[in-house]
């Protein structure tokens, strides 16, 4: 390395908004990324003056305080997938957000196809990484509707706490929301993001999640400013409050340039409508 102020690979592509910490691994142990002329391995480190090439492609490496910092709300419905490309042809998440210049949006957590609600992008990898790490723990609300007969007792455990396939989880939070039989909602908080934790805290008291909605992710609620399939971007105020929550210092959030302006109303006005969809299949992966 030519820079003796180094971090590590997967945090400074993350950063500069090629995708998440955990993606950026992927793509290192993959063999995607070169320093220096040199395949890169997990645990290298990079400074400033390297040269790092992403699928043989230069990368613009970029200090903490460079990176631009926009949070955008979008309004997941069922049937959608959290990944930039489904080789089946799905619908993807990231085909209704607003296009970026010499940027990408990273997803801050994901749902899985059949479940609906707030996810959060944005251009900032640190923010990302921070607001999806245990460590931070970061509250998600859930709207829930349960099938079958729900017993005081099962709450109990769920919030007490029960030993899942990989390791012990519960709620923190389990509120009733009306309803009956069939059709009765809870609103459920929990402090991960484990695959399908949700769904399987119900299972495991013999009870089946029909519906899944997520309505808050930290301090940032689900609400009338986007509509299923639409997205919406946060103000300097949420976005400050979301830094503090993840141990960040505040960043004005940059004013969009005349062309940006102009593209992301024409990405905001071509939203396709969400109704009429084929039942989306079971998928593998789960919410975080």
């Amino acid at each position: 390395m030519t820079d003796t102020n180094t971090e590590k690979l997967q945090k400074v592509l993350a950063r500069a908004g090629y995708g998440s910490r955990r993606e950026m691994e992927t793509a290192i142990s993959a063999g995607r990324i070169k320093v220096n002329g040199q395949v890169a391995t997990l645990g290298d480190r990079v400074g400033q003056r390297d040269r790092v090439l992403l699928d043989d492609r230069p990368i613009n490496l970029r200090a903490n305080d460079e990176v631009p910092r926009r949070v955008i709300m979008y309004n997941k419905p069922e049937g959608e997938l959290c990944t930039r490309k489904d080789p089946e042809g799905r619908r993807t998440v990231f085909e209704r957000l607003p296009r970026l210049k010499g940027e990408r949006w990273i997803a801050i957590g994901r749902l899985d196809i059949n479940t609906s609600g707030l996810l959060l992008f944005t251009t900032d990898g640190e923010l990302a990484n921070r607001l999806m790490h245990p460590s931070h723990q970061i509250e998600r609300e859930y709207a829930v509707r349960v099938m079958g007969n729900v017993q005081r007792q099962h709450i109990l455990n769920m919030v007490e706490g029960v030993m899942l396939d990989d390791g012990p989880a519960r709620f923190t939070d389990v509120q009733e929301f009306g309803g009956e039989g069939i059709n009765t909602w809870f609103h459920v908080v929990i402090m991960e993001g484990r695959n399908r934790e949700v769904r399987r805290l119900w299972e495991s008291q013999g009870l089946t999640v029909s519906r899944l909605k997520r309505v808050r992710y930290g301090n940032i609620f689900l609400d009338k400013r986007a509509k299923a399939g639409e997205w919406t971007e946060m103000t300097q105020e949420e976005i400050d409050e979301l830094s503090t929550m993840a141990g960040l210092e505040p960043r004005k959030v940059p004013e969009l340039t005349p062309d940006e302006k102009n593209r992301w109303s024409r990405d905001k006005n071509k939203r396709r409508p969400v109704t009429a969809m084929k039942k989306p299949r079971r998928s593998s992966r789960e919410d975080s």
